[in-house]
């Protein structure tokens, strides 16, 4: 059933047949402390904010296409785009986007005249890419077809597998960049579909593919996403990774601590592509993020948070904000996919330690009741490589914390997820969220020079464990935090002030006598010109 199109009647905002432009009220609350008196000023700033209407043809180039998230992903996108069905032991099943923000999941956009809330689709806010429309490529050090890997994978249905299966053996992954130094030594045995030469022909070889995806396709835009094993760490060496210049000579040189994550991002970069790195790896070094600022591309990361880390961002967000102190947080994983195996390795297993770690910090420091500054709960973090399980990982949790008068309260959660069918959905929201961003500009109103985002699209860290931000900007991992900033950023591309919770319309009587008179919305602005959007909106 398709939703009824969203037009906006405001004075604040035009449409034209290539842009919605919106004239929009930032507001915010300046504090500061002299002589231990918080003096909290409120300010606002006025700002234009254009977003392109036309949505062009979309390329994904997937690093790991031939495992299990990229096979996962390209037989969702067949499924939905098909329209199939397929036959259970528990029944007739459809395909469907669960999992994803942008197709499953709507927005408070307003209330009707009744007072009651009306939500749309996130995907009917703005224009966007229609996930039918996608067209998918990529690199894998396996040489299998993505219909063999997705047979190796063991993570869909055998008759979902069976109607998709002679269109996905009909796409062979490019060769991938090996380094053995990176990845665990269990991957050798896959590792015989290779790009050969040193790390700056590697490059040179991936520019080239990139270039080859687009011509073949004639597309408009092209985003890179990293959903290969997860590598360990770079030693991050100054005049090696701190500038663009200096990680391009190291390329050159073929400096050992330049990872094959990073040559995909510096050759996605330099083809003008969005690189998304979905695994926990420290991809993103200046160097990176100071020439996607050059090309004037984006980059995002770090690791896809699918899981045990979104329940776990959102319980200890609820913890301190109840003002009750979380003291010791145990996380045990067993996983039986191959990303499991390659975890088993202890520096890889290092890699996804510090991005699950990392996730309650910026609510520790949210209250300095509970904690004294630099003060962290206890936090352990196992993953052990179990093969019987599969795709199908198991999390089990518990957090100790402390109440009133000292006592102990403690929850244990037992997570069992599907984990590759969790992560598809987020691969598809990273890339029609990172391509619609794209399109979004920002302006003083009393210049004439428009500005896209920061390189860094942060906005992004609803799907991801370690949220990149620009530099000195504060890591935000609260998941309804990172969700409410993503709505209303959408929301004031649209003129339409934040949303709250407050309802006062239900709340204060003459607001209430107001509401149900009908003369709450009199002086409302009256209908602007709407001018048709183009085809290919979504």
């Amino acid at each position: 059933m398709s939703s009824p199109k969203l037009v906006v009647s405001s004075p604040n905002v035009q449409y034209t047949d290539d842009h919605i432009f919106a004239k929009y009220e930032y507001e915010d609350t300046l504090v500061t402390n002299k002589d231990g008196v918080l003096t909290a000023r409120p300010y606002k700033k006025s700002l234009s904010i254009r977003t392109t209407r036309k949505v062009g043809k979309l390329g994904v180039m997937l690093v790991g296409w031939g495992g299990n998230n990229g096979t996962t992903f390209t037989a969702a996108v067949l499924a939905n785009k098909h329209g199939l069905s397929w036959n259970t032991k528990t029944g007739k099943k459809h395909a469907n986007w669960f999992g994803s923000i942008t197709q499953a999941s709507t927005v408070r956009l307003g209330l009707d005249e009744t007072g009651n809330d009306v939500y749309v689709p996130m995907c009917d806010l703005l224009p966007m890419v229609n996930p039918n429309d996608l067209v998918i490529d990529g690199w894998d050090i396996s040489p299998l077809n993505l219909a063999e890997a997705m047979d190796r994978a063991q993570v869909l249905e055998y008759t979902l597998q069976e109607q998709v299966k002679d269109e996905m053996a009909e796409m062979k992954p490019r060769p991938g960049i090996y380094d053995h130094d990176f990845i665990a030594a269990n991957q050798s045995d896959r590792a015989t579909n290779l790009v050969e030469g040193s790390r700056y022909e590697q490059y040179l070889r991936i520019r080239e593919d990139i270039r080859d995806f687009r011509e073949k396709h004639q597309l408009d835009k092209i985003i890179v996403i990293w959903t290969a094993n997860t590598e360990r760490f770079v030693d991050v060496e100054k005049g090696v990774h701190d500038t663009a210049d200096n990680l391009m000579a190291a390329v050159k040189r073929d400096h050992s601590e330049v990872s094959p994550s990073i040559l995909y991002a510096l050759a996605s970069v330099d083809e003008g592509c969005c690189y998304i790195n979905g695994s926990p790896q420290n991809t993103l070094v200046p160097g990176v993020v100071q020439q996607a600022q050059r090309r004037g591309t984006f980059v995002a990361g770090d690791d896809f948070k699918s899981g045990q880390t979104k329940l776990k961002s959102v319980l200890v967000d609820f913890l301190v904000s109840a003002g009750i102190k979380p003291t010791a947080i145990v996380s045990y994983n067993h996983l039986g996919n191959n990303d499991g195996k390659n975890l088993s390795a202890p520096k890889q297993f290092r890699s996804k330690e510090i991005t699950k770690s990392n996730v309650v910090d910026d609510m520790v420091a949210s209250n300095n009741i509970l904690y004294e500054p630099g003060e962290k709960p206890d936090h352990v973090v196992v993953i052990k490589y179990v093969p019987f399980v599969g795709d199908s990982k198991r999390a089990m949790d518990e957090y100790s914390s402390e109440i009133l008068l000292h006592g102990v309260n403690t929850v244990v959660v037992h997570n069992t997820c599907e984990d590759s069918l969790l992560a598809a959905p987020l691969l598809l929201d990273l890339l029609l969220l990172a391509e619609l961003l794209a399109r979004v500009h920002f302006r003083d109103p009393h210049t004439q020079e428009w500005s896209s985002l920061h390189p860094v699209l942060s906005l992004l860290a609803y799907q991801l464990k370690a949220p990149a931000v620009a530099a000195g900007a504060p890591v935000v991992n609260a998941l309804f935090r990172q969700r409410a900033a993503l709505d209303n950023v959408l929301r004031a591309a649209l003129g339409l002030a934040p949303a709250h919770c407050m309802q006062l319309e239900h709340k204060v009587p003459f607001l209430m006598n107001e509401l149900r008179s009908g003369a709450m919305f009199s002086s409302s602005a009256s209908p602007a010109k709407e001018i048709p959007q183009q085809n290919g909106d979504h």
